[in-house]
């Protein structure tokens, strides 16, 4: 089944599964395979004076809509493009007095939508709004709470003059939502800024090893192009060689966990039970739970007390995140890793847990040369664990290149933001303004580089007076997020 756009991919049913995506024809490693504008999408409720609501950059000064005084948007033309959405939320939100929060906006704009062009099948969707998954019927009595208490909120909302909805329709809006939301994320994928719906993607199921990933691409209004490259919109793209009617996977969850947790993970959060290869034969497991190797090997229970000291100290640092102490964070991670080092192996996920932190503490806080040690440590782990194209992965080396180059390592520096430019090329595409940060950066370390191979001493002596004219450019504050994650699960 094809339609608008969906040439190259078929969608399928099996026995267990249910639907799911094939491949109609070969990709390789970078193709994108299909790209998707969001069904309906709004920005989350703490960041609507920060994030543009039609293309959901995170710009400076943002205009605001003149009418409901809620909507920002980046200029006139985000402006125009999204008031064909826009038009019925900016007089709801007048007549109620305030906006709702994101997911009863979000069910709102589904609805007007379907108001609009009525249901059954959107252009260029395989699947219709209607016949989405909603797992309702999973819900625990918690969730049921939060649903009535959704649909209450929505109809004091939605106005008595708009098209009337019968109640099953509209809590299987919010089910769909909950089970099927999209995190879409600022211009540099760091933050979670909203979330949406695509009919499209939510057809491609899980695996843990995927071959597929999906990026959001803002879009580029300045272009003068056709729709599809200017678009808000997802894009699939493949990670490795895909075959025709090989089935396409993404993983809705990171996979630097024990398959275990993953599985649970998923259970909760999506109401499956994961049947992938890496789950069942437990691959990788013994990599991520790797002890020090050699002749005084560690017992068992010095293993779990470092585990169990790994887990209590990974707590009193996101309290000391939350806080902003991060020289106290610093603290927390030496000292653990005084513990953890002679008894975890390298790749140990509780060790690269708090290698991660450190390394991204110590870049903020400009001790860099510590902070490269342990960014160097915590990738060599990566590298044995991930997807060799995992996006997670190609952020984490470019991080670390970052941390190097600002030591002054450059050789170190250099090699790794090639690698990392390597692999998001893949995942994020040439175009991804990531990308593009890290093909400036580069350029700028290969040329540095060569200096430093001409001439160390004027190297460094260029260097020592560059940062005296033009204080070292500061690391972002951490933030106690993780990357996004692929789909948004109201917390």
């Amino acid at each position: 089944m094809t339609k608008g756009g969906m040439e190259s991919v078929e969608l399928f049913t099996t026995e267990g599964k249910g639907r799911g995506l094939k491949a109609q024809k070969e990709f390789l490693a970078g193709d994108v395979i299909f790209a998707e504008p969001a069904y309906a999408a709004v920005v989350f409720d703490s960041l609507t004076h920060v994030i543009c609501h039609t293309c959901f950059k995170r710009q400076e000064r943002l205009h605001r809509c003149g009418q409901c005084k809620f909507a920002h948007y980046c200029d006139r033309t985000c402006q125009r493009a999204a008031w064909l959405n826009h038009k019925n939320e900016c007089s709801a939100i007048k007549r109620h007095g305030k906006a709702p929060t994101e997911n009863i906006r979000l069910a709102a704009r589904i609805l007007w939508k379907m108001e609009r062009e009525g249901s059954g099948l959107s252009e260029g969707c395989l699947v219709a709004i209607e016949e989405l998954q909603n797992h309702v019927d999973s819900f625990g009595e918690e969730e049921k709470k939060e649903l009535r208490a959704d649909v209450e909120s929505f109809l004091e909302f939605w106005p008595p003059q708009c098209q009337q909805f019968g109640m099953q329709l509209i809590s299987h809006i919010f089910g769909v939502i909950s089970c099927n939301g999209f995190t879409l994320s600022d211009q540099r994928g760091l933050q979670a800024v909203g979330v949406g719906i695509f009919p499209n993607l939510c057809q491609a199921n899980h695996d843990c090893w995927p071959n597929c990933t999906v990026v959001f691409n803002n879009g580029n209004h300045e272009a003068v192009r056709s729709m599809f490259h200017t678009q808000m919109r997802i894009e699939l793209r493949a990670l490795n060689k895909i075959s025709p009617g090989d089935e396409l996977t993404v993983s809705y969850v990171d996979f630097l966990s024990l398959s275990e947790e993953r599985r649970k993970q998923l259970k909760k959060q999506y109401y499956f039970d994961c049947t992938c290869e890496h789950c069942k034969k437990q691959l990788k497991d013994d990599l991520m739970l790797a002890v020090k190797a050699g002749e005084s090997k560690p017992s068992a229970d010095t293993v779990k007390e470092v585990i169990q000291l790994s887990k209590d100290t990974l707590e009193k640092i996101n309290k000391a995140r939350m806080e902003g102490h991060y020289h106290e964070v610093v603290k927390l991670c030496r000292d653990c890793l005084k513990k953890q080092e002679p008894v975890l192996g390298d790749t140990n996920i509780y060790l690269l847990r708090i290698l991660s932190i450190a390394s991204e503490v110590l870049s903020y806080l400009q001790m860099f040369e510590e902070a490269a040690d342990y960014a160097k440590r915590m990738v060599d782990g990566y590298l044995k664990i991930y997807h060799p194209n995992n996006a997670q992965l190609g952020m984490a080396v470019m991080r670390a290149g970052v941390t190097h180059w600002h030591a002054g390592l450059i050789e170190a520096g250099h090699g790794l933001i090639c690698k990392a430019y390597a692999i998001l090329l893949i995942t994020h595409g040439p175009s991804h303004p990531i990308t593009k940060d890290l093909e400036v950066m580069r350029v700028q370390t290969e040329m540095e580089l060569r200096m430093f191979q001409q001439n160390e001493f004027m190297y460094y002596k260029m260097r020592e007076a560059a940062l005296k004219n033009q204080k070292i450019q500061v690391m972002p504050e951490p933030s106690n997020e993780t990357t996004p994650s692929l789909f948004h699960k109201k917390e």
